[in-house]
């Protein structure tokens, strides 16, 4: 019979075994290893998309080799995280593939390093790193039925270790669930994108919008001629709807995300203009971020009647845009036109009367102008805004020069008619397409002219009309 201590005895010995065999077992091993074969990275697919991260937020654990498979949706991105210095860009439509292994825990910020719109600033993500887990825990049990036996499990293995007779087996294990193939990270979704803040335009006011690297943008705006107001006179035409329209056509070039090139045609005809083109090349200088409390664009353009071949007018413009609260958007669009009345075209000519008024010849308005538009988006829905715009004006003022007679109907002088420029409207945002519906008092729309109302309308008398904008390959 066996004495209770020379069992003591054993059973210490069993676990002592228990408790260092299996890391003596496991060192060889783990050389050969990492002779053999490298760490399996873990491996995740991150959608980027205008302008957000999918997921927003994925775990990895230190000292794991990490691959990302980044794709881009729609434009081209950039994916960097400052901390591990890993900055890469993902081509439009494309994949990217990413790795690093991260070498400290914590939290850090990845991000988008390619502009892709007004809502760039807020395309980020975060990573979290943990530390490495531990080993699991080493579990030991005595065989009753010999006492020189013990069970030990660890790591995933079941082993048998007889004190007796020296020997260590290997136990199979039939129901153990298979080891996956690959680490797995955790991921957090993003739950939804950012709306662009605004368009390129309000009503005829322009913003400090940015036009996208390589984009080709085509606009369309539409004036009918008929006020809406006497209510009784513009409901036989559909509230003005059947009455004449102006169309531009015009269109916008990125040739870098700060510089771009547009073109624009107005085919309206009266006095002083007519079928105006105007070209021009715009440059963004800053984003509302950082240290930039407002986001500006320059722009300078020239103006020619009859499809450009005659009477320019050269424009100078600042857009300026200032966020109020995360819903409104403050404008303010000064710009300067010079020669908006060379070669005296809008004034009146003595040849023009009958019997020739030559005091004609003497009355001049202003050679130059400059405007001062003023503006303001409110989102009221995520996809609808409201609109509003007013824009004064100084120096040449287009509008109507009226003759003035004396008792004996003789020209003794002239004066002039203008208004400035308002509007509001509503625009409704769908992917790269907007709409908006205009109420303004002016069918123009170039540079030198928007500021005045053509038609020389009072702030309130409004035309109905709209304006359609389509981004094409970005």
């Amino acid at each position: 019979m066996t004495h209770p201590s020379q069992i003591c005895q054993r059973r210490l010995r069993l676990l002592f075994a228990a408790t260092f065999l299996p890391i003596l077992l496991a060192l060889p091993c783990g050389l050969a290893f990492a002779q053999n074969d490298r760490p399996q990275p873990v491996e995740i697919k991150l959608t980027a998309r205008r302008f957000e991260f999918d997921p927003h937020t994925i775990t990895v654990q230190k000292g794991k080799p990490v691959r990302l498979l980044i794709t881009s949706e729609d434009v081209e991105h950039g994916f960097a995280i400052d901390d591990f210095d890993v900055n890469a860009e993902v081509k439009a439509k494309r994949t990217k593939v990413v790795e690093f292994t991260p070498n400290r825990a914590g939290r850090f910020r990845f991000r988008c390093t390619v502009y892709c719109g007004d809502g760039h600033d807020e395309m980020s993500g975060e990573l979290v790193v943990e530390d490495p887990q531990t080993g699991g825990d080493i579990k030991v049990t005595f065989d009753d039925q010999a006492a020189s036996v013990v069970i030990v499990e660890a790591n995933s293995q079941r082993l048998r270790i007889d004190t007796a007779t020296k020997t260590v087996t290997p136990i199979e294990d039939e129901s153990a669930p298979p080891t996956p193939s690959a680490p797995v990270a955790k991921v957090e979704h993003a739950k939804h994108s950012v709306q662009e803040p605004y368009d390129y335009r309000l009503i005829n006011v322009p913003t400090p919008k940015r036009v996208l690297r390589h984009s080709v943008n085509l606009y369309f705006t539409h004036r009918f001629s008929q006020t809406i107001t006497p209510l009784d006179q513009s409901a036989e035409n559909l509230l003005g709807l059947d009455s004449f329209a102006v169309s531009t056509l015009g269109v916008f070039y990125g040739i870098s995300d700060r510089l771009y090139v547009s073109a624009s045609r107005s085919p309206l005809c009266q006095r002083g203009l007519c079928r105006t083109i105007e070209v021009g090349l715009g440059y963004h200088w800053l984003d509302e971020k950082g240290r930039s409390p407002v986001a500006l664009s320059t722009y300078a353009s020239i103006e020619g009647d009859d499809n450009f071949t005659e009477h320019f007018t050269y424009n100078l413009q600042a857009m300026l845009a200032r966020s109020v609260t995360k819903y409104v958007n403050l404008f303010f669009s000064p710009a300067v036109h010079i020669n908006a009345n060379g070669q005296r075209r809008f004034d009146p000519r003595s040849n023009e009367f009958f019997p020739p008024a030559p005091i004609a010849d003497t009355f001049r308005q202003d050679k130059h102008a400059a405007s001062f538009g003023f503006g303001v988006n409110a989102r009221i829905r995520p996809s609808i805004s409201l609109l509003f715009e007013f824009t004064p004006r100084v120096g040449f003022k287009l509008g109507r020069v009226r003759t003035t007679f004396n008792s004996n109907s003789q020209i003794v002088g002239f004066r002039t008619e203008s208004e400035p420029e308002i509007g509001f409207g509503v625009q409704k945002d769908v992917g790269r397409h907007s709409f908006s519906l205009t109420f303004s008092n002016t069918q123009t729309t170039t540079t030198a002219r928007y500021n005045s109302s053509n038609l020389v309308l009072p702030q309130s008398k409004f035309l109905i009309g709209f304006n359609l904008y389509r981004r094409f390959l970005k």
